[in-house]
């Protein structure tokens, strides 16, 4: 008798496990530019480990998901982000990293009942009509400019190889900031330039929280200041990172994410 009570209440604890990661919604993750699905490797193995279901997202124009610079374009990242979103039943939780936070904004204003919140990590928060070269003009502040080469024959974007490291990898380890540069991509140029189309009645209505880099040399602590003050979101953390913090503290935005899941 006792060793059935036993296995009743083994089955009663795992249904309830079972149910209360059911209840957790899923959570897509885009990437930034001059990077790819990867730098989430160890954000997403962490939410996995705490019962979210995990979708990322390699957006066209990179190894993961190849196409020719000229036949990419803000509207196709949204649609593979959109197209992500129907992979559940369930609205999601979509986090977009610097240049993905255009991303997901644009797929918030196509599909936002899929979408239960928006999180921007280290991202631009964009109004109606903003490019990332519009935004990036605007942050006086930002250390990436001189740094940005741009290959109109090629249709491409690039980083000055000898700067990446202390763009991206401040904050981080002697390892990381030598691993760092040959990590970085080259970037399709089109969508950079591209106004994003927003409206209050969809985009705007969509819940949304941000994650501030406190070290950031990409997009800067003083302008991701000035977006959140612009558009107000529900909730606000702040990392003591730089600009790649899925790499340099993983933990802190997994529970950042998990904190603005909630």
């Amino acid at each position: 008798m006792k060793v059935f009570i036993a296995a009743i209440a083994a089955s009663v604890f795992a249904f309830g496990a079972n149910a209360m990661a059911a209840e957790k919604p899923p959570i897509v993750l885009v990437h930034g530019a001059f990077e790819n699905a990867q730098v989430w490797g160890y954000v997403s193995a962490k939410l996995q480990k705490d019962g979210y279901k995990v979708v990322t997202v390699d957006l066209p124009g990179r190894p993961g998901n190849p196409a020719a610079p000229d036949k990419v374009s803000l509207d196709l990242y949204r649609d593979v982000v959109v197209k992500a979103l129907g992979t559940s039943k369930r609205p999601a939780v979509v986090v977009g990293h610097s240049f993905g936070g255009i991303v997901i904004s644009a797929a918030a204003e196509k599909a936002p009942k899929k979408i239960k919140t928006l999180v921007y990590l280290a991202a631009y928060l964009p109004h109606n009509g903003d490019s990332l070269v519009s935004m990036a003009e605007q942050d006086h502040d930002a250390k990436i400019g001189p740094h940005l080469q741009i290959q109109k024959d090629k249709g491409i974007a690039s980083i000055e190889y000898s700067a990446r490291a202390d763009l991206f990898g401040n904050g981080g380890s002697e390892g990381l900031r030598k691993a760092i540069p040959d990590e970085i991509l080259d970037e399709p140029l089109a969508p950079l330039a591209t106004p994003v189309k927003l409206t209050e009645a969809k985009f705007g209505k969509v819940d949304k929280a941000y994650i501030h880099t406190a070290i950031d040399q990409v997009i800067s602590p003083s302008y991701q200041a000035q977006m959140v003050a612009s558009t107000p979101v529900r909730v606000e953390y702040t990392l003591q990172t730089g600009h790649t913090p899925f790499l340099t503290d993983p933990d802190g935005v997994a529970s950042d994410i998990e904190k603005a899941a909630k």
